[in-house]
């Protein structure tokens, strides 16, 4: 299972997980080229990538950039 499937997961089972989940990214230039994005910000699950706000306005993050999601310090998945 990829994280595509985890994060839709997340967002479709009952409870609406997706809110609770953090997801670790690769972002060059952040502090230790990582970045975490709280679930609550995710608005849309494409098919290559996901879609995020942030304060630069929304952008697309490629699943191939997602390093870990956890959810409550569990993690369910790991690159």
């Amino acid at each position: 299972m990829g994280p595509r499937e985890v994060l839709n997961k997340l967002r479709w089972q009952p409870g609406g997980e997706l809110g609770l989940a953090r997801i670790v990214i690769a972002h060059r230039g952040a502090p230790g080229d990582r970045r975490v994005i709280d679930g609550k910000q995710i608005t849309g699950l494409g098919r290559g990538f996901m879609s995020v706000t942030s304060p630069e306005g929304e952008v697309e993050i490629p699943y191939h950039r997602i390093l870990r999601i956890e959810v409550l310090g569990h993690v369910l998945w790991r690159r």
